[in-house]
């Protein structure tokens, strides 16, 4: 699928809405890994349904207005996502509102969970912006380069999150089921990314290429003279 590169004037808009995007896939998701699921026997977290979001709008982002600009989405982005992070999981502990005052005392464990959130975020989609741009250029297959960079980006995601964030955790049930939540979480994203987003992220490219295809010729077309 052809690349169309956006006009630079709707392009610091666009990487605007990206940070707010991606900010508010991270709030949410830090909001719902604390409710966990029981999948066939296995333990895991409705966090898995949320996250793969961002890969699909990093992966469009780099599709359309390039790598440098999706890197600059992320630098944008990762202190507030560990800044909410950290408000959502202390004024949330545990799936319930524990009300503002709880933010007045610093809590070590929550800010742990916090910072794993950060660093897996920022090593997840850096590592996703790479490997999608490098073989978008090499394949034709619009589909192997966001299928590609979510198998490896949702991993390094994975494990860098609940490694940081629960091993040796005080939460003793998190801390016994850790690797196990982690490798169902991981294999609900993966299918969540290429049964749902990995179609969506075709669709939504080939809606908005066409878009900006007619834009462009609407722009070439000669103005009537005045009268």
């Amino acid at each position: 699928m052809t690349s169309v590169q956006a006009q630079p004037s709707r392009v610091p808009l666009s990487l605007a809405l990206l940070v707010a995007f991606h900010i508010a896939i991270v709030i949410a998701s830090n909001y719902l890994v604390q409710l966990p699921i029981n999948l066939l026997g296995f333990h895991s977290t409705w966090g898995a349904f949320s996250f793969p979001f961002i890969f699909l709008a990093t992966d469009l982002t780099v599709r359309l207005i390039g790598q440098s600009a999706a890197r600059r989405v992320i630098s944008w982005a990762m202190l507030p996502a560990l800044v909410a992070s950290y408000v959502v999981g202390v004024v949330f502990r545990e799936g319930q509102f524990n009300g503002w005052a709880t933010l007045g005392e610093f809590n070590t464990f929550v800010f742990r969970i916090a910072f794993a959130s950060f660093t897996a975020y920022v090593l997840g989609q850096l590592l996703d912006i790479q490997v999608f741009d490098r073989i978008r250029q090499k394949s034709r297959a619009w589909w192997l380069a966001p299928a590609a960079a979510s198998v490896v980006g949702q991993a390094l995601d994975t494990a860098a999150f609940f490694s940081i964030a629960f091993w040796r955790s005080p939460d003793a049930f998190m801390a016994a089921n850790w690797v196990e939540i982690a490798l169902v979480d991981y294999v609900i994203k993966l299918a969540v990314s290429l049964l749902l987003f990995v179609p969506a992220y075709g669709v939504m490219l080939a809606a908005i290429v066409r878009t900006m295809r007619k834009r462009q010729t609407l722009d070439k077309l000669p103005t009537a003279a005045p009268i």
